[in-house]
């Protein structure tokens, strides 16, 4: 019983236990309740507050917030007036993108996507017309967007982009560096030079101009001056107090031996102060004035010379004056408007004036077509004229016959380009057409001596049966000698005789040549130094007599030049056979070599001889034709004349120079091309 009052009791106890358990279980739910219900209205509250000023922070930033659900590819505006309906595709987001940044605006959208990047800045222009027919309205904005995960997920669901519009910053920063760069160029395309230093007087900026003037190192800067202060410097180091610095201007010969400076400035010194007056910057405005001073002072020297030069003009007139009065020239003028023309005493006074109509008076010849043009004077001096003919003594009263003249003149205009008259000047030149009237008389008597040459040529037969006679004759008599000695002496005579009467047949060919065609050349390739061999060996058999020695000088082993080799050769036959006629005693030397002539080379060939010589009176008419210094020696005195055409048709030049009872020598020298020289 006892056991079971006890196993009561204990029960009641745990009863009361687990009621009181519970009580105070049921105590410990109802506060923390109450405390989860405080908590979760403080954030409630917060969120509220948090909400609300993010919404106020959104309205007072202007942002728009977009949010683009990649799965339905739609983008929802949450904030802000970007989108008008609430909601685009994607493919009206792409229509209202500029088409510049749409592929940087689409890279970046897809890093966000593919989980390559949580966060992208980036820029693009919106078109804020949602109205196909109108033109689009561009706006700038930052975008900032965020890839939104799903717990578990690893590729973004959205992306949430807030953008601010920056057109009106960027709008404003265009205008800002727009008037920035206006100044900048007005600054650094100013014809004066401008600097600006810091209030310690070291170099801030310097315009174009300014280092122009101070020969900086660049266009960017320079050494000297960006590292010494501008007080340190002249004029500044004398004229400025760096304590109190205050404007001055002042004109003066800068030298700065450092930069190469020797030239006069004309500076002015500002100082820019702030509203408290303190010195914030100082200005320095320069101008070159060397070329102003030297042209002040040639100015001076123009002065100067201007009044020497008046002094000038006045002798000059005066000697015109003298000059026209003894040359029988006379200045006129003629006057469209006046319907006058005037002729000068000298360039100012008038002698004769007569009205266009009286003009025709004047001329002798009324059918000159010169003198018929004169019937409507504006066209006939529209252009200069040059016009030779006669005119009336009623111009050049000294004489009483018409005078022969010659008239020149050039039109005259207007500043505004209208024809007002002409000006020039006539001459007399009756005397002129006198000489021209001798000269004529002349040419008809060169022309006859001309043609007695000619007729002279014509019967020459004399000089052509000297030598034919004697070939016929010792032909002949030839055949009725034996005596082997005999034979070879009549051959030689035959030879010799043949030999004249080909060089005169071929001298008469030349010359009636040059008379009638002109000389011709005919150049070719040729080795000068081989043909100058063979033309020696030939014209060495020509010398006979025993007491002279027939010498050859060729330098070169080879000359390839380009000339007319057969007449070359004619002229050096002619040299070596007038050597041979008169050369008894000693030597013939014939030889040449090539020289410099400025850019070019030329071919001189000479023939020395120990003959009898030439006398210094004679020299100049040697080489004209028909000239004979010894008429018992054979020959027509044609060579050396047709040598000398030979020769100055090359471009050459040929002479002598000799001494009488001494010998000559006979040169020539013509511009060649060489081709080949050894």
């Amino acid at each position: 019983m006892a056991n079971i009052i006890q196993f009561m009791y204990l029960d009641i106890s745990l009863q009361i236990t687990l009621l009181i358990a519970v009580f105070v279980l049921l105590v410990g739910i109802f506060v923390a309740n109450r405390v989860i219900l405080r908590r979760m209205k403080r954030h409630a509250k917060q969120n509220a507050f948090i909400n609300q000023a993010m919404q106020q922070a959104l309205k007072n930033s202007q942002n728009n917030v977009l949010i683009w659900n990649i799965k339905e590819k739609m983008t929802t505006q949450l904030y802000g007036n970007m989108l008008p309906y609430g909601t685009i595709t994607d493919a009206d987001w792409k229509k209202h993108v500029h088409p510049e940044d749409l592929e940087e605006a689409l890279r970046n959208l897809h890093e966000l996507m593919q989980g390559k990047a949580k966060v992208a800045d980036f820029y693009y222009r919106w078109n804020n017309e949602f109205d196909d027919e109108k033109p689009p309205r561009w706006s700038y904005f930052n975008n900032t967007s965020v890839a939104e995960y799903l717990p578990g997920k690893s590729l973004p669901t959205s992306v949430i982009s807030t953008l601010t519009d920056e057109s009106e910053m960027r709008q404003s920063q265009r205008e800002e560096q727009a008037l920035a760069d206006r100044f900048k160029l007005i600054f650094e395309k100013s014809i004066i030079g401008m600097s600006f230093y810091n209030p310690d007087g070291y170099l801030l900026d310097a315009n174009k101009m300014m280092r122009e003037i101070c020969h900086f190192d660049n266009e960017e800067n320079d050494a000297f001056f960006s590292q010494n202060c501008i007080y340190d410097l002249p004029p500044f180091n004398e004229l400025v107090n760096r304590e109190k610095p205050e404007d001055f201007w002042v004109c003066h010969q800068t030298i700065i031996p450092e930069r190469n400076i020797h030239d006069y400035l004309e500076t002015r010194f500002h100082p820019i102060r702030d509203d408290m007056g303190k010195v914030i910057y100082l200005s320095v405005s320069t101008r070159n004035v060397t070329e102003e001073r030297e042209l002040y002072m040639q100015t001076k020297l123009n002065d100067i010379q201007l009044r020497q030069a008046n002094k000038k003009i006045k002798q000059y007139e005066t000697e015109l004056r003298y000059l026209m009065e003894n040359c029988q020239m006379q200045p006129w003028r003629i006057k469209l408007k006046e319907n006058t023309i005037e002729f000068y005493k000298d360039l100012t006074n008038i002698d004769k004036k007569f009205t266009l109509q009286q003009l025709h008076a004047v001329f002798y010849n009324q059918e000159d077509e010169f003198v018929k043009s004169m019937a409507n004077p504006a066209e006939a001096i529209a252009k200069p004229i040059i016009w030779t003919g006669q005119m009336h003594p009623v111009v050049t009263q000294k004489y009483s016959e018409p005078q022969w003249v010659r008239i020149n003149s050039i039109p005259e205009y207007d500043d505004n380009g209208q024809l007002i008259g002409s000006f020039g000047i006539w001459r007399n030149i009756q005397g002129l057409m006198r000489k021209q009237e001798q000269l004529k008389h002349e040419t008809e008597r060169a022309n006859d001596s001309g043609h007695q040459k000619s007729v002279f040529l014509a019967n020459m037969t004399h000089e052509i049966r000297t030598p034919l006679n004697a070939i016929v004759g010792f032909s002949d008599l030839l055949q009725a000698v034996e005596d082997t000695e005999q034979k070879r002496e009549l051959i030689r005579i035959i030879h010799n005789n043949c030999d004249m009467l080909l060089r005169l047949i071929n001298d008469i060919l030349v010359l009636s040549s040059v008379d009638s065609t002109g000389l011709e050349l005919i150049p070719e390739r040729v080795d000068f130094s081989k043909e100058f061999d063979m033309i020696c060996q030939s014209l060495a058999q020509r010398v006979e007599e025993p007491g002279v020695e027939f010498i050859k000088e060729n330098p070169l082993p080879s000359l390839i030049i380009s000339i007319d080799n057969r007449r070359i050769q004619q002229v050096i036959t002619n040299f070596v056979t007038n050597a041979v006629k008169y050369t008894h005693q000693g030597h013939i030397r014939v030889g040449y070599r090539v020289e410099q002539n400025g850019d070019g080379k030329s071919l001189y060939v000479y023939c020395e001889d120990t003959g009898s010589g030439i006398p210094e009176e004679e020299q100049t008419r040697i080489f004209e034709r028909f000239v004979k210094l010894n008429d018992f020696v054979q020959g027509t005195g044609l060579g050396l004349s047709i040598c000398k055409a030979i020769i100055e048709k090359c471009g050459g030049e040929i002479n002598v120079e000799s001494e009488a009872d001494k010998g000559s020598t006979f040169w020539f020298r013509i511009p060649i091309e060489v081709i080949s020289e050894e």
